[in-house]
């Protein structure tokens, strides 16, 4: 594969003729058509020394010309599943069914997960988001015990070694029956928080559940930790724990972040009851990431029988009401969704055919850029900013309908203003723990 162009083998230089999505540039002067402006970045020892007007830049200056082609900040995947990933030869889910994902997912961590096989599997997932891009990950982890015993110090070990090249966050995904078991419960906030991690854990209709939501609440505010929950992933209407969860937050007075994913059954709901919710997830200050890939998969899947919905939430009225809106990659070639390869190029081109979020696309860059940056914590990723690093991702696509339509598979990325080896991680480096 050959990329489109040559970066300069400089100290500093320029990149001329760039095209460059307004919504992720900070500070920008000029006004953008199909939000998409023209401008000329001058690189200087890994940073970004100054965004002109294209054509502006010194003709002293070595220079890159990107005819036109898209530049991107690197990117944020803000919701994933790492110790989850790549198992599905050794464990598939034959019918695709939610329910078979459960199943099978559980029956493989009991036999498998072992510190050397999530770490193959983990790295192998990082490998490939970092070749395509991506800067920021946010991954949940199975926190059944003793599960957390071995993947959170693992976690710990990797984030280390990963540090100048993505950064990590961990939630702990907890089954939330047993926040009110203190002798379960206790020792999964401890190892949460002796990681840094955040508490979350995927919500249905329980009993007890207003006090499972003050339980969780109270020991996250008790121990300084955020809130990460997998919510409502089902196609039944009955079921609508987001309300609650947005109920709780405002009755604990909770000012940590609590960010929810999913929100499937939203979208089931009449106009009267999907509005009322979507008030109160607005007042709480919740925000909502969708997985349109994964949901598409795995919601209204039944046998012989073609899918009546996308299976998503309702994406444009949660940001329509003020909601900080994302979309992230989800799970990757595990029973829960047989595909994917951690690149947010593809989960942003399916998220626009899926969501709908074209015509306009103005903005639509910032779902797996600048906003779940923001949501993460980390602002400063995510957005082409003056001053800040040089971590970019450059495209021959110049317009949408190109960059959409392709999977940008000839992109260069910057990491501090050079070139990083794209190539991505061979299949055949998992078969030691696959082939069993």
């Amino acid at each position: 594969m050959t990329a489109f162009m040559t970066l300069p083998d400089a100290r500093r230089f320029a990149l001329t003729n760039a095209t460059l999505p307004a919504v992720l540039v900070k500070g920008l002067p000029v006004a953008a058509k199909d939000g998409l402006v023209p401008a000329d970045l001058v690189i200087s020892d890994g940073k970004i020394e100054a965004i002109l007007p294209a054509g502006s830049a010194s003709a002293d200056l070595v220079a890159a010309d990107l005819r036109g082609g898209m530049v991107w900040p690197c990117f944020a995947d803000m919701h994933t599943h790492l110790d989850k990933g790549h198992f599905w030869d050794r464990r598939p889910n034959p019918d695709g069914t939610f329910e078979g994902a459960l199943m099978n997912v559980r029956e493989d961590r009991m036999a498998n997960w072992s510190a050397d096989d999530i770490r193959a599997r983990f790295e192998f997932s990082l490998k490939s988001a970092y070749a395509h891009g991506t800067k920021l990950i946010r991954t949940h982890l199975d926190s059944i015990p003793p599960q957390p015993d071995i993947s959170f110090p693992l976690f710990d070990e990797i984030r280390a070694e990963w540090k100048d090249r993505i950064a990590l966050q961990a939630v702990a995904l907890l089954p939330l029956e047993c926040v009110l078991d203190e002798s379960v419960f206790g020792g999964i906030v401890a190892t949460t928080k002796r990681y840094g991690g955040l508490l979350g854990g995927a919500t249905r209709i329980l009993p007890d559940f207003e006090r499972i939501l003050d339980t969780l609440f109270k020991a996250a505010a008790n121990n300084g930790l955020d809130i990460d929950l997998h919510v409502d992933e089902t196609e039944d209407k009955q079921v609508l724990t987001l309300e609650a969860i947005a109920e709780a937050k405002l009755r604990n007075r909770f000012e940590g972040s609590v960010t929810v994913g999913h929100c499937c059954s939203l979208a089931r709901q009449d106009d009267e009851t999907a509005g009322r919710v979507i008030d109160k997830v607005a007042k709480a200050n919740i925000s909502v990431v969708s997985l349109p890939m994964c949901n598409m998969y795995l919601q209204d899947r039944h046998a012989g029988r073609t899918p009546r919905w996308r299976g998503v939430t309702l994406f444009h009225e949660l940001t329509a009401a003020g909601v900080k809106t994302a979309v992230s990659s989800d799970n990757t070639r595990d029973p829960f969704y047989a595909y994917g390869d951690m690149d947010p190029v593809e989960v942003f081109r399916e998220a626009v055919r899926i969501l709908h979020l074209d015509h306009p696309l103005d903005t639509s860059a910032r779902v797996v850029t600048s906003t779940p940056a923001a949501i993460l914590g980390r602002p400063d990723i995510g957005v082409i900013a003056e001053g800040g690093p040089a971590d970019l991702v450059l495209f021959s696509a110049r317009r949408w309908s190109e960059f959409l339509s392709r999977p940008q598979a000839d992109r260069i990325v910057m990491r501090n203003g050079m070139g990083i080896d794209r190539r991505l991680p061979d299949y055949r480096d998992l078969d030691p723990i696959l082939d069993k």
